[in-house]
């Protein structure tokens, strides 16, 4: 499933525009967003490869506004935040007193064996498709050795427009090819809001660890 008559360009274009146009309702409308279960099952794993007491470098993959970041700071790690939206990023920085990276997806310069863990909650589902495998290596590759990738991203079986934000949507079982196929296993898995019946789960989220990819 591909991006269709739509470009990259115009894809990241658009719908960066989306974010920096509403940068400031988007602050007020998602601060107060209840994502503990998430940051809890991301320290998790992180506890688990590198013990509890070890402050540890983390990447806020789509960091908006920062909320996130903020968190990551209070509990004793070293957040660096990474989005495409300018706004967001001056609004992280400005909140969370933390590095922001301002890179697009699609152009992403992070390094390697640069973090232990990368946190992307409701980031990843922007990237097309046909570049997900790219880009998802690229986090491969920005990670220590058995470090944590986290995702969150609404689920389902389509690929386009909504509005003018791009998505890109999976059930668990590609997911778990496509992170498999770029050097993840998959530690757990889960669907949110808590609780509900799968029907009405609309997300779903991922723990993996990064192993070692062959030539």
């Amino acid at each position: 499933m591909g991006a269709g008559h739509a470009s990259l360009d115009e894809i990241e274009r658009v719908t960066l525009g989306h974010y920096e146009a509403n940068a400031e309702s988007f602050w007020l409308g998602t601060r107060d967003h209840d994502v503990s279960q998430n940051i809890a099952a991301f320290l998790q794993a992180l506890v688990s490869q590198w013990g509890r007491d070890k402050a540890l470098d983390i990447l806020d993959f789509g960091c908006g506004p920062g909320r996130d970041l903020q968190t990551f700071k209070a509990r004793g790690h070293r957040p660096t935040g990474l989005d495409g939206s300018h706004a967001f990023c001056e609004m992280a920085r400005q909140h969370s007193r933390c590095p922001v990276l301002h890179q697009q997806f699609l152009s992403l310069g992070l390094g390697e064996n640069c973090f232990d863990g990368i946190f992307a909650n409701a980031s990843l589902f922007h990237v097309p498709g046909q570049e997900l495998p790219r880009v998802l290596r690229q986090c491969h590759g920005a990670l220590r050795a058995g470090g944590i990738l986290f995702m969150s991203n609404p689920r389902g079986d389509a690929e386009g427009w909504q509005g003018e934000r791009y998505g890109h949507y999976m059930e668990f079982d590609e997911s778990k090819i496509c992170l498999e196929q770029a050097g993840f296993s998959i530690l757990d898995h889960y669907y949110r809001p808590e609780g509900k019946p799968r029907d009405q789960q609309p997300w779903l989220a991922i723990v993996c660890q990064s192993q070692g990819l062959s030539i």
